[in-house]
Order: C-alpha cells, then structure tokens, then sequence
C-alpha cells in the first residue's frame, strides 16, 4: 500500500492515488528547503532552538498563540505558496495545473491526546470529509526524522468501504462564516466548529504506519481513512500539510471514489488558484 518511488507519469501518479496508493517518496530539496524554514521560524517564535520539546517549557494558552503566528504566514504569505510550488514541481506534477489549500503547520504535542479541546485532532477521519473535492490530494511533510509511533496510520480497508460518521455536520460556509482563523490551522482555541468523526467505538480494521525522515513527501488521496496516532515521547511533533486538486482531472470528474462523504459546500473555491 505505501510504495516509495513516485512514477514518472504525472498521471499514473494521480490515478495511483485516486485509487488508494500511498506514496512516502525521499525528501526533496524543495521539500528540505521548507521544512527548514518552517523549523527556524518556529525556533524565533517559541525562543528556543529545540523546538520538540519548547512546548513542554510553556503554557499552552502561551504555545498555541506563538505557533498562530507562523500558521497564518504559511497559509496566506505568497513567499510559502510559492514553497508549496516548488514542492509539488518537485514531486512531478504541475503546479500550474493545481490549486491547493495552503500550507499549515500541524502540531502534536506529548500527551496531546489527554486535552479534551484536542480531540478532533485524533478523531478518524477522511479530509474529504471538510468540504473538499474526491479529487483531493493530501501532502505531508515532517519538520524531523520521526518513528512509526510518532506518525499517524492509514486504514486501507475502508478506502473503498463506507464507515458509519457525521460527515453532514459540516458545512463549508458555516466553518468560514465567522472568519479564516478556522481555516488557518485550527486556530481560534474558543470556537464553536464541529469535526466531522467517524462513529465512536468503530472498528477501523487493520491500521497502516510508517516512519518518515525530515522532509519525505507523503502523497496520500484525501479519501483515505486514517488517524493521528496518541504520543507520549516527551517531545512534540510538527509537520507541514497542504492540499492539492488537479483541476484537469476535477473538471473531468476524477478521483477516489465517494462512499460516505456527505458534508456540505465547497472548499476548492478558496484554494489558491494557477495564476
């Protein structure tokens, strides 16, 4: 299920992912460049070059208005879209035949999973499931050389196979209706938004990981079913993820298949579009 080696065919690609491939192909120099950037900014704003484990040594209240800042730079700086370019040039594709959903930075912090305001984060789910195109294609980095238990897992057998959820919740209008800082990593600690989740006490059948090192390029269909994995290594975890639909291929109606998506809207209308 998780090969290594992106095909050449830009196509191929996009129909390997269309249909359940998941792909954890070598960090690029695009891909280095980013994460390290990301990773020296976070050291300015936590004021602390070992930025694992800063967040052990702040409030949280203290530590999420810190990391806020560099989440809005990376979702609406052009500098950062034009890293997410070079990123997805970089893997083979066309950045001019995309639009994606900007860069965010995603944290998971030593024992995270125990705060009840980071539930949703742990929630198994499918992205599609936020509004967004069968079309989509999730792209993750990691800031630093991470072990199985510090990534998250896959769940191929409900690629294809419909899982009982509240997908309807969400409504694309609603989650943007009272401002971005939503949509800008999941920022506002007091808002009121509900996660779509998969049914408490599912069985999610058989669960894929990995390891990954700094700045491997995790390609994965918004489709798949997956979900963060509980760490309690001691230190946090940062990764970066967008977002990319092929427009071509959105235009002609392809993409992983629909087995129980039912939110409500569109998310492709404010992704950053070719120029």
């Amino acid at each position: 299920m998780i090969v290594e080696t992106l095909p050449e065919d830009p196509a191929a690609l996009r129909a390997a992912l269309y249909a359940g491939t998941v792909f954890l192909a070598p960090p690029t120099v695009a891909s280095l460049r980013a994460a390290a950037a990301a990773r020296a900014r976070l050291a300015d704003l936590l004021g602390d070059p070992d930025v694992r484990a800063a967040p052990s040594r702040m409030p949280n209240a203290q530590l999420f208005t810190r990391i806020g800042v560099l989440r809005r730079e990376l979702y609406l700086d052009p500098v950062w879209h034009t890293a997410v370019r070079d990123v997805v040039a970089a893997g083979g594709l066309d950045p001019a035949r995309v639009a994606f959903d900007p860069l965010r930075l995603r944290v998971v912090l030593h024992r995270g999973h125990e705060l009840p305001a980071a539930a949703p984060v742990y929630h198994p789910h499918r992205d599609t499931w936020y509004a967004h195109p069968q079309g989509l294609i999730a792209w993750w980095i990691p800031l630093d050389d991470l072990a199985p238990d510090e990534t998250f897992v896959f769940h191929p057998e409900k690629f294809a196979a419909p899982v009982d959820n509240d997908s309807q919740v969400f409504d694309y209008d609603d989650w943007v209706r009272d401002g971005w800082e939503l949509k800008i990593g999941w920022q506002t600690a007091t808002a009121a938004a509900r996660y779509p989740r998969s049914a408490p006490g599912l069985d999610p059948g058989h669960a894929v990981g990995f390891a990954a090192p700094r700045g491997a390029n995790l390609l994965f269909s918004g489709a798949h079913f997956h979900a963060t994995l509980p760490q309690a290594t001691g230190r946090a975890r940062f990764s970066l993820d967008f977002r990319i639909v092929d427009l071509d291929d959105h235009a002609r109606g392809l993409g992983a298949p629909n087995v129980d998506n039912r939110s409500r809207g569109s998310a492709l209308r404010d992704y950053v579009h070719p120029r």
